[in-house]
């Protein structure tokens, strides 16, 4: 008889460890591609500042995880302050919920935008003015990252806060059978304009033109007027920026509240999304961050949950293979993005 391999179960000592559930795929196919879509947008946001930092000063900031979490306790604390509580979502007037929302948007940006430029004070520039080698800012910026987790644990405890939830995630329409949601819907639509917004700045004004000589050649950049130092902080302000507003989009989609280690692996998807599109290239991060939600949620379906995130980065190892400079290549220190 031949098996059926719609519907494959492997085992290892008497308990399954991965299936191959093609009905499962098919059958949740459109809800796994927009709920992908969601999280990528969530992982482009957060790339866009790996991807500008590497662009303009060759450096993975690894720290760039923690910038984030702080954003996503920003946004819990702006909740808890605006007198809200964890438990039941409050029915509130639409203006009401959009000024909370945008409230809560401002205080998440603002305080991981300022974490990121103190990060880059306290712990970058220091190296930069001692021309320390490229390995110090590498081993610094994981230290940075460690160092930022500890006062969180210190502060708040090893306890992820209680989820605070503005915004009930009802179904708005549906695609192909697929469920759209006001969350997904809200997610998407501002990352997506947070993310060209981005793009126009660093090719359409002046900032972004001496963002995009410094990358290409710091030392000219510099005898042709240009503050490299006054552009490297901008560049750590706008990723601190964006990954503030990520940090918004997160809390109202994940059911669980901030946790001081709940940077961690989304930092890592990140990234790796940033490398799939082809790190220093914005758009190549958005690429990479869409991609890599749509593709995870289609192994978590096809192999099983606890596949989601080994689907993702053997997604990046596969495409690396063929494509080393990742889909769209490095582009920052180019004329164009």
């Amino acid at each position: 008889m031949t098996p059926d391999l719609s519907s494959l179960v492997l085992a290892q000592g008497g308990g399954s460890w991965i299936t191959f559930d093609v009905n499962s795929f098919l059958n949740q196919f459109w809800d796994n591609t927009i709920d992908g879509l969601s999280y990528g947008s969530i992982y482009a946001l957060v790339a866009l500042g790996y991807t500008l930092v590497y662009g303009v000063l060759k450096l993975i900031n690894f720290a760039h995880s923690e910038v984030f979490i702080y954003g996503a306790y920003a946004t819990w604390f702006t909740f808890y302050g605006l007198g809200f509580r964890p438990g039941a979502t409050p029915d509130l007037p639409i203006f009401e919920l959009i000024g909370f929302l945008l409230l809560a948007l401002i205080a998440s940006m603002a305080v991981s935008g300022g974490t990121a430029v103190v990060l880059e004070r306290v712990a970058y520039r220091p190296l930069r003015k001692r021309k320390a080698p490229r390995l110090v800012f590498l081993i610094t910026a994981i230290g940075a990252s460690f160092v930022l987790q500890q006062i969180l644990f210190i502060w708040r405890g090893g306890n992820p806060e209680n989820s605070i939830r503005l915004l009930r995630n009802d179904e708005v329409f549906t695609i192909f059978g697929g469920s759209v949601t006001i969350v997904t819907i809200i997610t998407v639509v501002a990352s997506i304009l947070l993310m060209v917004g981005t793009d126009l700045f660093v090719n359409r004004t002046k900032f972004g033109r001496g963002i995009r000589a410094v990358a290409q050649d710091p030392d000219t950049a510099t005898l042709m007027g240009v503050n490299k130092e006054r552009v490297i902080t901008l560049t750590f302000l706008i990723g601190g920026l964006l990954a503030g507003a990520a940090a918004l989009f997160y809390m109202m989609k994940i059911p669980q509240g901030a946790s001081y280690q709940g940077g961690f692996i989304l930092g890592i998807k990140a990234f790796t999304a940033a490398v799939l599109g082809g790190i220093g290239n914005l758009r190549g991060a958005l690429l990479g961050g869409l991609l890599l939600g749509v593709v995870e949620n289609y192994g978590q379906s096809l192999f099983g949950g606890a596949w989601r995130d080994v689907v993702a980065f053997a997604l990046l190892v596969l495409i690396l293979m063929f494509r080393p400079t990742g889909i769209l290549g490095e582009s920052l220190g180019k004329a164009r993005v």
